[in-house]
């Protein structure tokens, strides 16, 4: 069945986004009286019936009691520092999701090769995601920011800056601790410079390896993401 992404809904009858609504009715060819199936992002899916079919304000009327899936009990938030390639981005953001990731913070650092990113395309991709592999909690996507401000914030959960140059004693999965929420800083292509390793550090990051292969830097992410899943399982 066809999943669209909705509002956490505020009655028995509710209107889809133009997007969805043109999306349901224009391309799909959905009708009035045909069942779809909703979701908000916030964790609850939803039952409806097409009442009114337009393209551009169709109503749902919905149907039962929402299903409620929980959080799990850890949260992934990923730091990383924006490709050139902004192809290769959104390919991070889309499998990340698909794995499951709660936080993504795009940080401009030194040998950041893109500094300019499109906040609004950034987030269309990681709702059609959520919908492709029915992720019940859309990820938060922070606006851009640089490095200083970043390692500068205060943040409870552990923390980890993976970079090129930690050894075998210092890999992730020899230091992160199950069930533990975690943030994971992801560097550009050239790597972090030495002195914002120190910094990270100095703010309490501490530095990891993702193994010892050089990944680039959407490969890294996706890589960390997946290894805290496994490590919890």
């Amino acid at each position: 069945m066809n999943i669209f992404y909705i509002s956490p809904p505020s009655g028995p009858v509710l209107v889809l986004p133009e997007e969805e609504s043109n999306h349901c009715i224009r391309v799909l060819r959905m009708k009035q009286g045909d069942a779809i199936e909703l979701m908000d992002g916030q964790g609850s899916f939803y039952r409806g019936i097409i009442a009114r079919a337009d393209a551009r304000k169709c109503e749902v009327e919905i149907t039962g009691e929402p299903v409620l899936v929980p959080r799990r009990p850890f949260r992934i938030h990923i730091a990383i520092a924006p490709t050139k390639s902004i192809d290769r981005l959104e390919w991070f953001l889309e499998k990340t999701t698909e794995i499951g990731i709660d936080r993504i913070t795009p940080v401009f650092c030194a040998h950041s090769e893109r500094t300019v990113l499109k906040s609004e395309r950034l987030q269309k991709v990681l709702v059609a995601a959520m919908k492709q592999s029915k992720q019940a909690w859309l990820p938060q996507l922070d606006a851009p920011v640089k490095f200083s401000s970043f390692v500068a914030a205060q943040n409870e959960d552990d923390r980890f800056i993976c970079t090129c140059t930690a050894g075998e004693a210092l890999l992730l999965k020899k230091q992160y601790q199950n069930l533990h929420s975690v943030t994971l800083f992801i560097g550009p292509e050239g790597d972090f410079t030495a002195e914002e390793i120190s910094a990270a550090i100095a703010a309490g990051f501490r530095e990891c390896s993702l193994g010892s292969s050089r990944l680039r830097t959407e490969t890294a992410g996706i890589t960390a993401c997946h290894s805290i899943h496994v490590l919890n399982m």
